[in-house]
């Protein structure tokens, strides 16, 4: 089964061009049989793909996301199928807290790019040296994305090589001139989340590869180019402290909720904040 494992939207990205159905239009064409859907801390585009009334035939659309973390640049994360989880909408969690999270409720993570851009790859984040223990945490690399250089894509498969990790390939199109640029070819059909989760935890073989992407906005901008990656770490570190604002609020209103609730269990009178016993 042959997969395009690193897809963005024009429903789901800030930064998509690509329309769902034309991505998938143009995959089929080229031989593919799924997709991962890895937009931006987002998923507009598979709630948009789930309401439709028709669906592609002998495709598979699954569920994914591309997590940007506060220290280690963007992670790769699927979920069992029907899980649902708000908190990978709001980006900016440090990496640690993420893996758990992810694998308590079952999910699957990995690095994207790892070699990549600084800020965006987990190999040369700002705060870069991190443990091999951290590595020995993740289910797979993304060993192959289109938009990267060979240079880039060698130091990552050697990195999935030397922690014993299977290895995702994908496009990381953003533009329909990206799409199928690169692939995941695996051993067994799947049809959902779950059945692929299932697949990597059992370290059953991956195969990657594809063709390079030369036309990136990093190749297009040059050295402007590193103007736009410090922005872009600029823009993640406000809107993440931004987010957990929101986060914290969510939690005390679930406390708040929680204390409602436990009150009428127990048949005791509810006192309103500020109220003297």
């Amino acid at each position: 089964m042959k997969l395009d494992m690193h897809c963005h939207t024009k429903e789901g990205s800030p930064d998509g061009k690509l329309e769902l159905l034309e991505n998938i239009a143009i995959l089929k064409e080229k031989g593919y049989q799924g997709m991962l859907i890895t937009d931006h801390n987002s998923y507009k585009a598979y709630r948009y793909y789930k309401k439709l009334a028709e669906k592609p035939d002998d495709f598979v659309v699954l569920k994914g996301i591309e997590y940007d973390t506060i220290n280690a640049g963007h992670i790769l994360i699927i979920m069992p199928t029907g899980a649902k989880l708000p908190i990978l909408e709001l980006r900016g969690l440090p990496l640690l807290l993420l893996i758990e999270i992810v694998h308590l409720y079952g999910g699957i993570l990995g690095p994207a790019h790892p070699c990549g851009e600084k800020f965006l790859s987990i190999k040369n984040t700002l705060r870069g040296n991190i443990s091999d223990e951290i590595y020995r945490k993740f289910d797979f690399i993304e060993g192959y994305n289109a938009c990267e250089d060979a240079d880039s894509n060698m130091r990552a498969m050697t990195l999935a090589a030397r922690f014993d990790l299977p290895c995702f390939g994908g496009s990381d199109s953003h533009k329909p001139d990206c799409a199928g640029f690169g692939y995941t070819v695996i051993q067994e059909n799947i049809t959902s989340e779950t059945e692929l989760i299932a697949y990597i935890r059992a370290k059953k073989p991956t195969m990657i590869g594809g063709l390079h992407y030369t036309h990136t906005t990093k190749s297009k901008l040059g050295k402007v180019n590193n103007v736009l990656v410090y922005s872009f770490w600029v823009y993640n570190k406000f809107l993440a402290l931004f987010r957990r604002k929101a986060r914290n609020l969510e939690l005390m209103e679930d406390q708040i909720l929680d204390s409602i609730r436990a009150a009428k269990h127990k048949k005791t009178r509810y006192i309103p904040l500020g109220e003297e016993h």
